[in-house]
């Protein structure tokens, strides 16, 4: 590296450092702190290496760091995908592949679900993990904000359970089909994220759990055919029939799936029922 790309990577590492309070990271902030954010010893201890190689990091002295250092220090500043990239970059050591799916949803996506009220949407990850959706998709699905991250995955949910009166996953019309297409979702996945434990763990318990899912992971299909149309057997508003769309976020290997009936009919008049209701008659498990 030139000394001014060093310039720019000392500072980069400092302006992330100074963002980051010690109780964001678990650490005290002790009684005398004079500089915002970090300091260089704790980001040192937080990314196993000494603090001496870090500052001099940051004061564009060090040599070349190397992937797994970088990578440390991104973990330590908690540094977004994008900025993980960057610094990278700055380093001259062209980021890998991330080690698992991204949870991160950005904000633009937050605000489109929020302003889709006659609409039910979530946010997928790779791994099909619900990882935002609105109030519609909760009164339609389930309260996803009542829920833990493992309970949250759809894929999990349509293998494992759990069912109510023989219905599957929420009584959709497809469940067989989500059920297969999501098998070959989450395939695509593991080859992206061959290192992520997560990844590895749910298939492992899939494949333990379930003979369906076993059968299809091991015919190795990774074609899907686009489901248009779904119909939801909710146990309040009964029948509701909605066409479906995804968009994909490729950059963050993510899916928003959008939920919509027919203008007129009564799978709309359901819907708009379920956007008063909500989730406060939500006590039958899904």
């Amino acid at each position: 590296m030139d000394r001014r790309v060093r310039q720019e990577l000392g500072h980069f590492l400092r302006s992330r450092r100074e963002r980051i309070t010690p109780a964001d990271v678990g650490l005290p902030a002790g009684a005398r702190r004079r500089t915002p954010g970090l300091r260089r010893e704790e980001v040192a201890q937080l990314a196993y290496i000494s603090t001496e190689y870090y500052a001099r990091l940051e004061q564009a002295r060090a040599p070349h760091p190397s992937s797994e250092v970088l990578a440390q220090i991104a973990r330590a500043l908690r540094l977004s995908d994008a900025e993980r990239d960057h610094l990278h970059h700055l380093a001259g050591a062209p980021p890998a592949p991330p080690p698992g799916p991204s949870r991160e949803v950005r904000q633009s996506i937050v605000d489109l679900l929020e302003r889709l009220p006659e609409a039910a949407a979530v946010v997928l990850s790779a791994t099909y993990e619900v990882i935002a959706w609105n109030p519609l998709a909760a009164a339609l699905m389930e309260d996803f904000s009542a829920l833990s991250r493992r309970d949250r995955n759809l894929i999990r949910r349509a293998f494992l359970g759990p069912s109510y009166e023989g219905w599957r996953l929420y009584g959709v019309s497809d469940a067989g089909e989500f059920a297969r297409t999501a098998a070959q979702h989450l395939r695509t996945a593991a080859v992206r994220y061959p290192h992520d434990p997560e990844v590895t763990a749910l298939i492992a318990e899939l494949r333990a759990g379930s003979a369906e899912f076993d059968r299809l992971w091991d015919a190795h299909d990774v074609t899907d055919r686009p489901t248009l149309c779904k119909t939801f057997a909710h146990p309040l508003v009964g029948d509701v029939t909605v066409r479906c769309d995804v968009l994909d976020i490729t950059d963050q290997d993510q899916r928003v799936v959008i939920y919509t009936a027919v203008p007129g009919s009564p799978s709309e008049e359901a819907l708009r029922l379920l956007s008063v209701v909500g989730t406060q008659r939500m006590d039958v498990p899904g």
